[in-house]
């Protein structure tokens, strides 16, 4: 992620979730559901500068398959801090949408997640880089401060 080609391209790594070989594709294409160049198989789409809903069953596919850092919200919609962080988190996205992926968990239909994370609280946000959680945020915090936590993992 963050090269450029010759033609001034940005590039990401998107990772094929069949063979997993390293595909390079433009920033451009992220959302397009490009082809594997090896098996030929559909990469999985990548929505820039938009915060994505997540569940139990996307959890695996969207957070941890993504080429991107991913910060995941556990919220639900009776959490007022919850819902007084959600314009931050989409101002975030469209801020840091090729270098970071936000998604949201409603913890409320998706108990699965919730307790293999051991969210307590929330809102919570856990921020992922590859297939590990590197770090849990609790609370409505300031968006300097969530923006502190990202330049860490981005």
């Amino acid at each position: 992620m963050g090269s450029t080609s010759r033609n001034d391209t940005k590039l990401m790594i998107v990772r094929c979730p069949s063979c997993m070989t390293r595909n390079r594709i433009p920033v451009a294409r992220a959302s397009d559901r490009p082809n594997c160049g090896k098996c030929g198989a559909k990469l999985p789409a990548i929505e820039l500068g938009k915060v994505v809903n997540v569940t139990d069953q996307t959890f695996e596919a969207e957070v941890f398959s993504s080429p991107l850092p991913v910060l995941v919200d556990c919220w639900a919609p009776w959490c007022g801090p919850c819902r007084s962080i959600a314009p931050v988190l989409d101002e975030l996205a469209v801020t840091y949408g090729t270098r970071l992926k936000i998604v949201k968990i409603n913890m409320d239909e998706n108990p699965q997640t919730s307790a293999r994370f051991n969210v307590m609280s929330i809102p919570t946000m856990l921020l992922v880089q590859g297939k590990t959680v590197v770090d849990t945020l609790v609370g409505a915090l300031p968006k300097e401060e969530i923006e502190r936590q990202i330049a860490r993992i981005i």
